[in-house]
């Protein structure tokens, strides 16, 4: 006997089609877009741990990008204060050269072409700013333009314009370091030995063929004082060093962090792409079974039956 009242029927397999439309639907979007869902409502009670995760991510992110430009601003000290260091030595070496010799020729000139190299070496800049001048990055911390400005002044400490304000920067929520330096800590020793050499020159004359027995005592003197300004640039360099390990170090931290939160996230977030296809595969061929039952309904209605 046929059936010919099939409002039932028809409501029924019409819900049973649209559900198995619905779940193909979001299988499919998990299939291509690799998320377990597209807001924070699909994922109910992980939301928060969701966001707590991602806000420390964000922080992290930050603490990487400041880490990697603070690198590159490390480097850029540990040059100029390379190049300062060895305008000491080469000064020392200069000296020490004229009194082996017993001559002073050119000496004067060429202390004047190594202190110009320190004072450059001083004025360096990253990114615009002046490294050494603390927190007056845009003020010229060095103004001294060559050795024979430097006995203008009654003491060298005119001629440096930077502020106490040593640099500092944050590695992780709880770390902040002292990064930077200020040009009068580095310079002074060695500008007070280059003014020294002026101030002679000044008074008795340049150092010019056959050094004197005056001419040769000073310089002698002048040795130590070169050297010690050498010795406290190069601490300085590898203090800088030192922190460029320390930053290095905590980058590897923060990458790693990175690595494990990403993981963390991906966990919540990231759907099992073998059992996304299954569910797509299993909700496809209930929406093909459903449409068909349907079809086979539609055969068995009133008005077919009429026809």
């Amino acid at each position: 006997m046929n059936r010919v009242a099939t409002g039932n029927s028809y409501s029924q397999v019409l819900n049973d089609l649209m559900r198995a439309q619905v779940r193909e639907q979001e299988a499919n979007t998990q299939v291509s877009s690799g998320k377990t869902a597209s807001d924070l409502k699909g994922f109910a009670r992980q939301a928060e741990t969701l966001l707590a995760t991602r806000s420390i991510q964000t922080k992290v992110e930050g603490f990487l990008t400041q880490g990697k430009t603070l690198t590159s601003k490390l480097e850029s000290q540990d040059l100029a204060l390379t190049q300062t260091a060895d305008a000491a030595a080469g000064a020392r070496q200069a000296v020490a050269e004229a009194l082996a010799t017993g001559r002073g020729d050119a000496l004067t000139s060429e202390l004047s072409s190594w202190f110009s190299s320190a004072s450059d070496s001083l004025n360096a800049r990253f990114g615009g700013r002046y490294l050494f001048a603390g927190g007056q990055v845009d003020t010229q911390p060095v103004t001294a333009a060559s050795m024979a400005d430097l006995t203008t002044q009654p003491t060298v400490a005119a001629f440096f314009q930077n502020d106490n304000l040593i640099p500092a920067s944050q590695l992780d929520e709880s770390t902040t370091i002292q990064s930077g330096f200020l040009a009068d800590d580095l310079g002074a020793g060695l500008f007070d030995a280059f003014r020294q050499v002026q101030a002679f020159v000044d008074a008795n004359g340049d150092f010019t063929g056959q050094l004197s027995v005056t001419q040769e005592a000073f310089l002698q003197g002048m040795l130590d004082d070169f050297e010690t300004a050498r010795s406290d640039l190069t601490d300085a360099t590898a203090q800088n060093g030192l922190i460029q390990n320390r930053v290095d170090k905590t980058l590897e931290t923060q990458d790693a962090r990175k690595s494990m939160l990403k993981g963390m996230v991906g966990g919540i977030t990231d759907v099992d792409m073998a059992e996304a296809i299954s569910r797509l595969q299993q909700a496809q061929t209930t929406v093909q079974a459903s449409a068909q039952v349907f079809s086979a309904l539609s055969q068995s209605s009133l008005l077919e039956l009429l026809s």
